[in-house]
């Protein structure tokens, strides 16, 4: 019955594919009149984490009942959390909930349409392969890969299959950054010469889980099929709930900060990858055992592929120890600036007439404009509540896997911001310049390929 559900589907869609060549969400009354809108899609959890609780969760839940989306399943390897999820998925939908003990379980229930994939970092690419490969469509969060090995093998898995894919790269379904992908795109920003990144906090207990790491035993869970493929280590609670700290599970700030900012350079330019990255920092503050920096600077080279004629310098800058959360996101060009904190294009810092005459040249300064009266932007602290870039971003998947369309954020922008970031951790982790082989689409530092 699923099959020749899911295959009526395909069908339609494939017969009305030029209705959905547009990049926009579809309308409620839309959505309605596609054929197989009215049958309910079947959706499994795929890790109970703070980041599906808190944000990810709510997000669905304002938008599931008119959607016709039910969650009716969650796999967790940690039989504390994954009672946790049953209780709380049951409060929300008022219906049982499957607990599984792994993704071998959740797959074998047989009647699985879809997954939301909140995991560790190291694990979302393979996470996410395991669903296509399952026939099922994938929100999965960012970001993408954290080795080129993982990428290459998630990125294959996905364009083999017929299933629909959104990262988690929500800035993409906000409308002020729709709406500076246009201006930019159109031309009217002039040439991008400088982007400056940056996401600063002061929360000693960010991305810490002390009270949880007490709580988690190795006989309550699966500490081997929680590494999947990376080197075997002994057990360790620290690395398996705080895992953002420790590489090689995650890179820390460059795939959970860096990967929502550079993707919206890789957006409004249609670069795939910088040309080269540099980076600093170190452990200054937190002294606590981590791997992974709590200071973070990298630089970055944009541009054509072997034409230094052409292209501009991007700065991302991150620390732990002193900020307010507050991302800033700002572009400049010799008119102005983009600045999507301020949801303002201005002619701050362009060139001025008094400037110009020096050199017999003319005034380059751009208008004053808002880019959209709907400034969206990160909620103050990154797992609260369904956010309204979020909240957005989940609609475009479910609108996307109602019409069978490309998401907002499809695989390849997952794909795109995971070689930016295993580049900036190559730099960081070899104190050397990190490049991009195109050929063998692997990281390169002084000529290897770079490694864990």
């Amino acid at each position: 019955m699923l099959d020749s559900r899911r295959k009526f589907i395909r069908q339609s869609a494939i017969a009305a594919a030029g209705t959905y060549l547009g990049t926009m969400g579809l309308s409620a009354k839309s959505y309605g009149n596609i054929i197989g809108a009215n049958d309910r899609v079947r959706v499994g959890v795929v890790g109970f984490s703070d980041r599906f609780k808190d944000s990810l969760l709510p997000s669905f839940l304002n938008h599931h009942k008119e959607l016709n989306f039910d969650i009716v399943a969650v796999s967790d390897l940690w039989n504390y959390r994954r009672g946790l999820g049953v209780e709380h998925l049951k409060s929300k939908f008022g219906h049982d909930i499957t607990a599984c003990r792994n993704n071998d379980e959740l797959y074998g229930l047989k009647d699985i349409d879809a997954v939301i994939v909140s995991t560790a970092d190291f694990q979302h690419a393979t996470h996410c392969a395991e669903g296509v490969n399952n026939k099922c469509d994938v929100y999965c969060e960012k970001p993408f890969a954290e080795t080129m090995e993982d990428a290459r093998m998630a990125l294959k898995a996905v364009k083999a299959s017929k299933q629909i894919v959104q990262i988690g790269s929500q800035r993409r379904s906000g409308n002020n950054y729709m709406a500076a992908e246009r201006f930019i795109k159109e031309g009217k920003f002039g040439n991008i010469t400088m982007v400056e990144l940056s996401w600063n906090v002061n929360q000693p207990g960010r991305w810490r889980r002390p009270d949880l790491v007490a709580k988690l035993k190795q006989e309550d869970t699966d500490w081997k099929r929680f590494l999947i493929n990376r080197p075997f280590e002994e057990w360790d609670p620290r690395k398996y709930l705080e895992y953002r700290l420790f590489w090689p599970y995650s890179s820390g700030m460059p795939g959970q900060w860096m990967s929502h900012q550079i993707d919206t350079v890789h957006w409004f330019t249609d670069l795939k990858h910088p040309r080269s990255v540099v980076a600093n920092g170190g452990i200054y503050q937190w002294k606590d055992g981590r791997r992974n920096w709590d200071t973070t600077t990298a630089v970055f080279d944009y541009g054509k592929a072997n034409d230094p004629s052409n292209g501009f310098q991007v700065i991302f800058t991150s620390r732990m120890h002193n900020g307010d959360e507050s991302p800033a996101e700002i572009y400049y060009a010799n008119g102005g600036e983009l600045n999507l904190n301020t949801n303002m294009v201005s002619p701050k810092g362009g060139l001025s007439a008094k400037a110009a005459a020096a050199m017999h040249m003319q005034p380059n300064l751009l208008p004053e404009m808002k880019l959209t009266d709907n400034t969206e932007k990160v909620a103050a602290s990154a797992n609260t509540g369904g956010d309204k870039l979020t909240s957005a971003h989940m609609r475009n998947w479910m609108e996307c896997v109602r019409s069978r369309k490309q998401t907002n954020a499809p695989v390849e922008a997952g794909y795109y911001h995971s070689i930016a970031n295993i580049m900036t951790n190559a730099a960081a982790r070899t104190g050397k310049k990190a490049t991009f082989d195109e050929k063998t689409q692997e990281v390169m530092v002084d000529g290897k390929v770079f490694k864990y």
